[in-house]
């Protein structure tokens, strides 16, 4: 959310409790979080759902998917025991509920109940760097982003690339290493990334369930090619301009990836669009 937070033109006071260590992270999800509270503050806004259990300030709590609650066997012991007790008190506590697409939307309303009045949809957006002019990198490789856990579907992409798979991505959870058929980057600084966009033969986003897909609207910026999952949020963002797959089928993967097109380079929604709509929220509450 530093993207948001770079354009806010509102007073921000940033608090947090530094999970340094496994303890401190169990502290700040059992203690710090439940019973936060910022003197002086008009507005708290927290950037996921850990946040306070209730609130006498305006409490605007941003929801990026509910994965957690839809497929608890994707995350550790200590996150699905601690959501399922925690999401729902923070999404109930908060005044409104910002939702980063129409489908995490849906989830909210299906998996939590939340009032409808009470939910508003601000999609993610992207920084300035990702745009069709730009060094690109070399070779013939496909690109896949994100961190490496379970639902980003590595194993199954990795079977469909007939070449290179390049795979940028830190080290998540649920014992995903990267297939030994891959080129596994790590984390890489947004112009490195860029570049990846704009070289590819194509981005595979085809993850098993998300709220957004921040990785399909940086490359449709870039003018990259997209394969993604079907019957989810990237049709939000991608429109026409992406090959939908079967993300459990790796010959529908493979497919996809034989008939990817590159779009025209499209405009996507700036952070500076999404801080003022961000905005606009806090002054509901406010």
């Amino acid at each position: 959310m530093r993207g948001l937070l770079d354009h806010l033109d509102v007073p921000v006071q940033e608090v947090s409790y530094p999970a340094t260590s496994r303890l401190r992270s169990v502290a700040a999800d059992a203690l710090w979080y439940p019973r936060l509270a910022v003197e002086g503050a008009d507005v708290i806004h927290c950037p996921t759902f850990r946040g306070p259990y209730s609130s006498t300030v305006p409490l605007v709590v941003t929801v990026h998917d509910l994965a957690v609650l839809r497929h608890p066997e994707w995350f550790n012991r200590w996150t699905r025991t601690y959501s399922a007790r925690a999401v729902p008190r923070v999404i109930h506590a908060a005044h409104r509920v910002i939702a980063v697409s129409e489908f995490t939307r849906s989830e909210l309303l299906a998996l939590l109940a939340v009032p409808a009045a009470k939910i508003r949809v601000v999609p993610n957006g992207v920084d300035d760097v990702f745009t069709p002019d730009g060094p690109r990198a070399e070779g013939d490789y496909v690109l896949a982003v994100g961190t490496l856990e379970p639902r980003k579907n590595l194993r199954r992409i990795a079977a469909a690339v007939d070449g290179e798979l390049r795979v940028v991505g830190a080290k998540g959870w649920g014992g995903v290493e990267p297939p030994r058929n891959v080129t596994w980057l790590g984390e890489v600084g947004d112009e490195e990334l860029a570049a990846l966009y704009r070289g590819a033969r194509c981005l595979v986003y085809a993850s098993l369930y998300e709220g957004f897909g921040i990785p399909v609207a940086e490359a449709l910026a870039c003018g990259c090619a997209v394969v993604t999952s079907r019957a989810t949020p990237m049709a939000e963002i991608a429109g026409e301009d992406a090959v939908y797959v079967d993300p459990t089928d790796v010959d529908s993967i493979s497919a996809g990836i034989a008939s990817a097109f590159r779009p025209v380079p499209r405009r996507v929604a700036s952070w500076g669009e999404v801080a003022r709509a961000t905005r606009e929220v806090y002054e509901e509450v406010a």
